[in-house]
């Protein structure tokens, strides 16, 4: 009699058993290869090997050298780093300002080579609205300028947007009549008015009050919560970064490059003050002076 042990053994004898030429094992299913993993979403805005120059009387000046970065669609990406770094330069030529002496710009996998309306800027300067223009007419002018809209309906979407930063009641109201920060919500709306598949935003609050800059965010986040665009934006301020971005790259002084990337998903306006943000805010102040650290992207 065959105990059940016996059966088990030679079950395994069996498989070990040298098998006769042409012998198929039909129970047994061939190995099949592991599935590879599904591709991520490629990058909306990928910097790829960017040196930025440019000239003074003097000596051609180093920007940037050989930055790496990948912006995916909905991103809040910050530029952070120390004054002379090249984040500025760095995003004029990803709106087309500026062309690297060596490296690449792509938007949506297309070489940016030119300034474009899938692309709009808000600088740090209040003045940057025509005077002689209505809130309202600021707001519409690029619509009617790039033919993406006619009159009524360019004018239909300023006032939307005129709404979402809080101004419609001075709709009317010329630029002169308005605060620097209410000049700033203007460029805001003007730019979320032309849809861009990038807004860039160079330092827009720095020159504020602590109290309007901190509104500024607020408004900023919500209107990133409700239209979910793509952000990329420089600040030479940590608490800034954290509260903004959901990835900020740390660049090292100048010439530019890519000490650090890290990941600020956990912050937002109301972690300011609690021990994890402060304890953020001190890792990326010494990242930002350690000056003997190598680039590096850790995430």
């Amino acid at each position: 009699m065959i105990s059940a042990a016996t059966l088990s053994d030679l079950s395994v004898l069996e498989l070990a058993e040298p098998r006769p030429r042409g012998f198929v094992r039909r129970d047994v299913a061939p190995a099949r290869p592991a599935p590879e993993p599904a591709p991520g979403p490629s990058p909306l805005l990928q910097i790829r090997g960017v040196t930025l120059e440019y000239r003074t009387p003097q000596r051609v000046v180093r920007a940037t050298h050989r930055i790496d970065l990948d912006i995916h669609a909905a991103d809040r990406f910050v530029l952070l780093g120390p004054s002379g770094c090249g984040k500025s330069t760095l995003l004029k030529a990803a709106a087309g300002f500026i062309t690297p002496v060596e490296g690449s710009i792509t938007l949506a996998g297309a070489p940016v080579r030119a300034p474009g309306p899938d692309r709009i800027v808000v600088f740090q300067e209040f003045d940057q609205l025509p005077p002689w223009k209505t809130v309202a007419q600021n707001v519409a002018f690029p619509l009617r300028a790039a033919k993406a809209l006619g009159r009524r309906e360019a004018q239909e979407r300023a006032r939307h947007y005129i709404d979402k930063v809080g101004l419609t009641p001075f709709a009317d109201s010329y630029p002169h009549q308005l605060s620097g920060g209410m000049k700033q919500r203007v460029a805001i709306a003007r730019a979320l008015a032309m849809q861009p598949r990038v807004l860039m935003m160079d330092e827009p609050f720095a020159a504020l009050d602590a109290l309007t800059r901190r509104r500024m965010q607020e408004e900023l986040l919500a209107l990133w919560d409700e239209a979910r665009f793509t952000l990329l934006f420089v600040t030479h301020s940590i608490e800034e970064a954290l509260v903004v971005g959901n990835r900020v790259a740390l660049l090292s002084p100048h010439p530019g490059r890519v000490r650090a990337e890290f990941n600020s998903h956990a912050f937002d306006l109301s972690s300011i003050g609690s021990e994890a943000f402060q304890a953020a805010v001190q890792r990326l102040h010494a990242r930002l002076f350690d000056t003997d650290a190598p680039a590096e992207a850790a995430r």
